[in-house]
């Protein structure tokens, strides 16, 4: 979707209350601004509807399934209810289980954890470590990086039909590149995995913020996401899909709440019955105001309608592309070519610049805080960049191995949150910075790159 004339600016929403909108940083050039936190697909702010909404419960919290008192029934009636509403807003089959965890990283381990004996998975290179490293106890077939939406289909189908025409198989994709924005064909690609016996895993930590999921829609057997990409930055995540596989798994934790009975044996040792539903893998104290907050996260994008939300972002995406488009020694990241859908995340680079030192005058000259790295996608960026060394400017990239100084992009991302504004500074001090250059000097210290003072 497009959002490009004057008449559909005017019907753009208002972005979304967040906290942090009022808070000014200083400048090394003096004075202060109003912080522009483009920085969304690391960690977007919290809604203020979903701050509302946890400090209103917090007098209310209580232990959760462990205790007769008032405080305690109430917390748990809250925590079963927000794990309805997440498996609403994910549009779940009525069989499917949804498991409160710590992140998409902490989803996915846990699902790793559950293979059957002898499951082989199937991962493009292109992935978020988050869904590239946790399958190391399965046979694992990394897939070369696409170049179309289609070419990552025929790479799956292929590589499928050669695999071993029995026993179990999972593919684990991306909804939308944390690097590129860019949206894959999880539809199809689920097709492919079914057509050839697999299942398929969606890791939609960068899609479920953007655009409506519906697990049922895209025809996937999981889907992993992060509380704090989704505005409720306070430690969980969801993991939510079919049953079979995390019943008949041993507790991803081992502990109080995943065991239904434990006995002491003759022997000395001990027997456990554990829990068969989502409390199997929900050891411990469950993160009562993190699974609160996603659900309030999920009815406040619900309320706010996706149809428009999107819209307003596609927007946004369009101002910054015609923008840096405009400044020819910058160079857009992507793999599926310039007409590819996406969401709020660019990454890019800039000739005559090293992008450490870059990201730091835009934040120390201008209150613009992005991200600069390789964004825990390494393959993926070293597939971007090729071999193009940059300039190594006043500072180098952080944590660069040697040899590498050179691979570290900038990641601009925004959502529902952000204003017009921190769009118009950001484009306007990416062209003043390629053509007046940076005013102050910088320096790496303890492998970042700083104002010198």
């Amino acid at each position: 979707m497009s959002v490009s004339t004057a008449a559909a600016t005017q019907t753009i929403c208002a972005p979304l209350p967040v906290l942090g909108r009022d808070v000014t940083v200083p400048l090394v050039t003096g004075g202060e601004v109003g912080y522009a936190a483009l920085d969304y697909a690391a960690s977007a702010p919290a809604l203020q509807r979903v701050w509302d909404d946890v400090a209103a419960y917090a007098p209310y919290y209580g232990s959760v399934h462990r205790g007769a008192g008032y405080l305690s029934q109430l917390s748990t009636d809250l925590f079963e209810n927000a794990r309805r509403t997440v498996a609403e807003f994910l549009d779940c089959r009525a069989d499917d289980q949804l498991v409160f965890t710590r992140s998409t990283t902490d989803s996915l381990n846990l699902l790793a954890a559950a293979l059957p004996a002898d499951c082989q998975v199937f991962v493009f290179e292109t992935e978020h470590h988050a869904s590239l490293l946790p399958w190391k106890d399965a046979r694992v077939t990394y897939l070369d990086a696409p170049r179309t939406p289609r070419q990552a289909v025929a790479t799956l189908e292929s590589a499928l039909a050669g695999r071993a025409p029995h026993g179990p198989a999972l593919v684990c994709v991306t909804g939308a590149s944390n690097v590129t924005g860019e949206l894959w064909p999880v539809r199809e690609l689920a097709a492919a995995a079914h057509a050839h016996g697999a299942r398929i895993v969606l890791d939609a930590a960068q899609l479920a913020p953007h655009h409506p999921v519906s697990v049922r829609d895209l025809d996937v057997d999981w889907i992993a996401f992060s509380g704090h990409k989704l505005y409720a930055p306070f430690g969980s995540g969801v993991l939510a899909g079919r049953a079979d596989w995390l019943r008949a798994a041993e507790p991803y934790l081992a502990g109080g709440g995943a065991s239904r009975k434990v006995t002491r044996r003759q022997d000395g040792g001990v027997d456990v019955e554990w829990h068969e539903g989502a409390a199997r893998h929900e050891a411990g104290s469950p993160n009562v105001i993190g699974a609160y907050s996603i659900a309030s996260a999920c009815k406040a994008l619900t309320e706010a309608g996706f149809d428009t939300l999107v819209a307003r972002e596609q927007y946004l995406v369009e101002k910054v592309r015609t923008g840096l488009a405009d400044v020819p020694e910058v160079r857009i990241l992507s793999l599926f070519g310039d007409d590819a859908p996406r969401v709020g995340v660019i990454s890019f680079v800039v000739d005559g610049w090293n992008s450490s030192h870059f990201a730091a005058a835009l934040s120390a000259e201008y209150g613009i805080g992005v991200r600069d790295g390789l964004f825990c996608a390494h393959p993926l960026l070293r597939t971007l960049l090729g071999s193009d060394p940059q300039s190594q400017g006043e500072c180098g990239a952080p944590e660069a191995a040697p040899g590498e100084k050179s691979l570290n992009a900038i990641r601009v991302s925004f959502g529902a949150g952000t204003p017009d504004e921190h769009v118009d500074r950001f484009v306007t001090a990416v062209r003043e910075l390629v053509t007046e250059g940076a005013t102050w000097t910088y320096r790496t210290e303890d492998g970042r790159c700083v104002p010198a003072v």
